[in-house]
């Protein structure tokens, strides 16, 4: 459990109707494609993309319910300590090698079973609980569902775009990714999952974070760990972000300049160059 109380009713009532409300959103799409082949990235067709959703909720059912079935994949969970986010794509190829069902009826029934399921267990959670994650980190419950709510909104963006779908990602169930999943990471502990080749830096990079959609947070980059910055610390950079636009930056979706140019996230602050670096070492898998 975690010494104090991180996640606020709000945040965890959201995180919890955020999940209900994109896993409708996202198998409504689904239901729409025609040609559950089509290649909706480099790798990736809809019935993948639906394969991986699915063993993400799998997981996490799991994980709540320790009777709940395993994913039927040899040596995925002595793999899983050791992930960082430059080689979790291993684990996404292991898992679409042995999970081998595309089509999309049954996938989406299983996916809408282990949600209801990871709901249901839940309620009554406590959501600041910790839990093991990939690389020897920490998430808190309502960690998980940030995290869930945002592969839901992602992928279901790759979808949508590759099928001329329309797609929402409401700021309110974004934001979750970076304010419940994220920060709660980073407070929890992350252990070696952002583990790099970048060398630490001596000075201090303090990064503020501002949206509309939360709470003003502050991070700092320290020997090349990263924290939550200590009250009235002094920011070389501010970053003002749509939570969509941020997210779909940090993914890869959409480039760094285009996502500026079209105001989804502004720089600015004494040393606003200092926010590539950061980005360097407090990265996602793109």
């Amino acid at each position: 459990m975690a010494a104090t109380a991180t996640v606020n009713p709000q945040q965890w009532r959201a995180a919890r109707e955020g999940l209900a409300a994109a896993t409708d959103r996202f198998a409504r799409l689904v239901e729409s494609v025609d040609r559950p082949q089509t290649m909706v990235t480099a790798h990736w067709s809809v019935a993948d993309t639906v394969v991986h959703l699915v063993s993400v909720a799998w997981w996490y059912a799991t994980k709540l319910d320790p009777q709940h079935p395993p994913l039927p994949i040899p040596g995925l969970d002595a793999r899983l300590p050791t992930v960082t986010v430059d080689t979790i794509e291993g684990v996404n190829d292991l898992v679409l090698a042995h999970l081998t069902e595309r089509d999309p009826a049954p996938l989406l029934a299983q996916f809408r079973a282990d949600v209801a399921k990871i709901l249901s267990i839940a309620a009554d959670r406590d959501p600041d609980e910790l839990l093991p994650w990939f690389g020897d980190a920490r998430a808190p419950l309502a960690g998980l569902f940030g995290h869930l709510v945002n592969e839901l909104l992602v992928h279901g963006w790759d979808i949508a775009r590759a099928t001329g779908r329309p797609w929402e990602m409401p700021g309110r169930e974004a934001v979750l990714f970076f304010e419940v999943f994220l920060v709660g990471v980073v407070r929890a502990g992350y252990g070696r999952l952002l583990d790099n080749d970048e060398p630490p830096r001596e000075r201090p990079i303090t990064v503020e974070f501002r949206s509309a959609y939360c709470a003003d947070v502050t991070l700092v980059l320290h020997r090349g760990l990263v924290s939550i910055a200590a009250p009235g610390a002094r920011p070389d950079v501010r970053v003002r972000f749509d939570p969509a636009a941020l997210n779909l930056m940090l993914f890869g979706r959409v480039g760094r300049v285009r996502t500026a140019l079209t105001g989804g996230v502004s720089i600015r602050g004494r040393r606003p160059w200092l926010l590539f670096p950061f980005l360097r070492v407090l990265r996602t898998p793109s």
